[in-house]
């Protein structure tokens, strides 16, 4: 820029106005994104703001609009699990995609057990206009609560009782856990154990209760369930324990990705085969489905897409949309190695 064009008045909406000979009031529904303007004076506007190099004032405009243009991602998590797990990666890689082509900022909240009131207060302090909420356990009532007076939407199903003004984008977890089971049924095995979530999630619960059907459905009962808490650890830990056991098993679910690579961990260093001894399967298609020995049968769930429509979904609440209160996404069955 020259230093004759900085001396330049900045332009303002009745330049814009003048440029384009449109009122000022069409300026200001084109500059807001509304619909409601021809296609012929829309290019004029569009073309004088680019001659004028005009800069919508937002901060003037967030607050005749009584909006901050600011959204928060909340995972209730701790730093280390956050960064471990590619699941929350790609959702906040989805959102972020989303928000980059709307006029809202992304701000991210990694809220621990440790005070979730500090989260919830800044929440509910006008500092976004709404929030969505990753990761959610049942401990966390403070977010439900405001569900109420704050737009939010939830990545999984919430553990919520009361499910006025709750909003989420999810897979169905009973089906695909379901799915996976039938799979190593479908091998002939009929010995099976799982490696199941915590069941202070929605993920978690419904996962057990989809391998319960399909181990049920098949005429057979469960050999063992044992809880993990979805980390590659706790899935190795868990794994042992049943070798050590000695119960009987030649099928394995568990209730992630990141579990069953713990488990096939400890099968390989007990000496045991995978698929030859005992079939694996999994929800989540993602690093540590790919990278474990031998890679896992999954069901693909898409976390960056479920971040889009989070956002989306959130967004237009905030601008007084209606909306759908379940989105249940897609899921793929992905045939490796493991089952």
């Amino acid at each position: 820029m020259s230093m004759n064009e900085s001396r330049r008045p900045q332009a303002t909406l009745e330049m814009v106005a003048e440029r384009a000979g449109v009122s000022r009031a069409t300026v200001s529904r084109v500059v807001n994104g509304s619909d409601r303007v021809k296609a012929d004076a829309k290019k004029a506007v569009d073309q004088a703001i680019q001659e004028l190099n005009y800069v919508p004032n937002r901060a003037a405009r967030s607050l005749a609009q009584g909006r901050t243009n600011s959204i928060a991602l909340v995972v209730p998590e701790n730093t280390a699990k956050f960064f471990a797990d590619p699941y929350f990666a790609k959702v906040v890689q989805g959102v972020a995609q989303y928000v980059a082509d709307t006029e809202f900022m992304l701000t991210l909240l990694l809220s621990t057990e440790s005070d979730p009131a500090k989260t919830t207060r800044y929440l509910q302090g006008g500092n976004v206009d709404g929030a969505l909420v990753l990761s959610h356990h049942a401990d966390d009532r403070s977010y439900a609560d405001l569900a109420s007076k704050l737009p939010m939407v939830y990545g999984g199903r919430t553990m919520s009782t009361d499910q006025n003004e709750i909003y989420v984008v999810d897979i169905d977890n009973i089906a695909a856990a379901r799915r996976a089971t039938e799979v190593i049924i479908a091998q002939g095995r009929t010995k099976l154990a799982m490696i199941a979530g915590p069941q202070d999630m929605g993920a978690g619960l419904d996962r057990l209760v989809g391998f319960k059907q399909g181990v049920e459905a098949a005429g057979l009962e469960p050999v063992a369930i044992e809880i993990g808490d979805f980390t590659p650890a706790s899935g190795h830990h868990i794994m042992e324990q049943l070798l050590a056991s000695q119960v009987s098993i030649d099928g394995l679910f568990t209730a992630s990705a990141q579990m069953g690579f713990g488990a096939l961990q400890a099968l390989h260093e007990a000496g045991i085969n995978v698929p030859k001894d005992i079939s694996v399967t999994t929800v989540d298609d993602d690093s540590f489905s790919r990278s474990s020995n031998p890679p896992l049968t999954t069901i693909a769930q898409f976390p960056e897409r479920q971040g889009e429509i989070m956002a989306e979904l959130l967004i237009k609440r905030i601008q007084g949309e209606k909306v759908p209160a379940w989105s249940i996404m897609d899921t793929k069955l992905v045939l490796r190695q493991s089952h």
